[in-house]
C-alpha cells in the first residue's frame, strides 16, 4: 500500500497543529507505519501458507485458519491507521476553507496579486474559534478510534498473543485435528510493539485534548481581564470627565461670589 499520499495530506495538517500533534504525527508515521511496512508485513506475509494442520484433508487448512483469523492482522492494522488518521482530513478541509476565504477578502480589497494570494497557503492558521472545535473534534475522534480498534484486537485475538497451536474440528476436517502457526513469538512480539504505539497515540491524544482546552480557558480569561481593564479604564475617563464639567458649571457662579464680596 502506499502512504505517500496520506502523508502528504497529514504533513500539511502538521504545520497547523500544536506540538503535541506533530508528536503524534511523528509516531504514527515512524513507529507505526514504517514498521508496518518494513518489518511487519514481511512477518505476516506467509501466515495463511504457513499455517498447517496434520491432515491430508482438501480445504480442512483454509477452513480452519479463517475460524481463528478471520482478519489478518496486517489489514486490520492498515486499517487502523487509516481511520484513525481520517479526522486529520476535516481539520485539513477547514484550513483550506478559511484560506480561500483570506483570499477571497485580499482580492475584494484589491490585493490580487498572485504571489501574495500564494503566501496565503503559506501561514500557519490559529488554532481559535470554530477551527478549534474541528481540531478538538478531530483529536476525541482519534481516541475513540484507536481505543476501538484496541478492543477488537482484544476481541478477535484474546490477550494479544499470537496462538502456537489451535484444535479444529469444523467441516470439512475429518476430526478433531491440530494446526501450527508459523512464527508465533515474532508475531507476537510486533502485535505488543504496535498495540503499544496505539497507546502511546492515546495517552499524546489525551494530553494535547487538555493542553487545547486549558489554552482555550487561558485565553478567554485572558479576554476577560483585558475586558474588565478597557471597562475600568473608560468608567474612569467618564468619571474625569464628568468631573470636569463639573467645575466648569461651576466656574461661573464661584466667580460672582468673590464679585460680591469683593464690593
Amino acid at each position: 500500500m502506499n502512504w505517500g499520499g496520506l502523508y502528504a495530506i497529514l504533513s500539511g495538517v502538521s504545520r497547523h497543529s500544536t506540538g503535541i500533534g506533530r508528536i503524534w504525527l511523528s509516531v504514527v508515521f515512524i513507529f507505526r507505519i514504517m514498521v508496518l511496512v518494513v518489518a511487519a508485513e514481511s512477518a505476516w506475509g506467509d501466515e495463511k501458507s504457513s499455517f498447517t494442520c496434520n491432515t491430508e484433508q482438501p480445504g480442512c487448512n483454509s477452513v480452519c485458519y479463517d475460524h481463528f483469523f478471520p482478519i489478518s492482522y496486517i489489514r486490520l492494522w492498515a486499517l487502523q491507521l487509516i481511520i484513525v488518521s481520517t479526522p486529520g482530513l476535516l481539520v485539513a478541509m477547514h484550513v483550506a476553507y478559511l484560506q480561500h476565504h483570506e483570499k477571497k477578502v485580499l482580492r475584494l480589497s484589491g490585493h490580487d496579486d498572485p504571489k501574495e494570494l500564494a503566501e496565503v497557503k503559506k501561514h500557519k492558521v490559529r488554532i481559535s474559534g470554530t477551527l478549534w472545535w474541528t481540531y478538538t473534534l478531530s483529536v476525541l475522534f482519534r481516541i475513540i478510534f484507536e481505543a476501538a480498534f484496541m478492543y477488537i484486537f482484544y476481541l478477535i485475538y484474546p490477550g494479544y498473543a499470537m496462538i502456537r497451536l489451535v484444535k479444529c474440528s469444523a467441516y470439512p476436517c475429518p476430526n478433531t485435528v491440530d494446526c501450527f502457526v508459523s512464527r508465533p513469538t515474532e508475531k507476537t512480539i510486533f502485535t505488543v510493539f504496535m498495540l503499544s504505539a496505539s497507546g502511546i497515540c492515546i495517552v499524546l491524544n489525551v494530553v494535547e485534548i487538555f493542553f487545547l482546552i486549558g489554552r482555550a480557558c487561558t485565553r478567554r480569561s485572558q479576554r476577560r481581564r483585558d475586558t474588565y481593564r478597557d471597562s475600568t479604564r473608560e468608567h474612569q475617563e467618564n468619571e474625569m470627565n464628568t468631573y470636569g464639567e463639573g467645575l466648569v458649571k461651576r466656574a461661573p457662579g464661584s466667580l460672582e461670589k468673590e464679585h460680591c464680596t469683593a464690593s
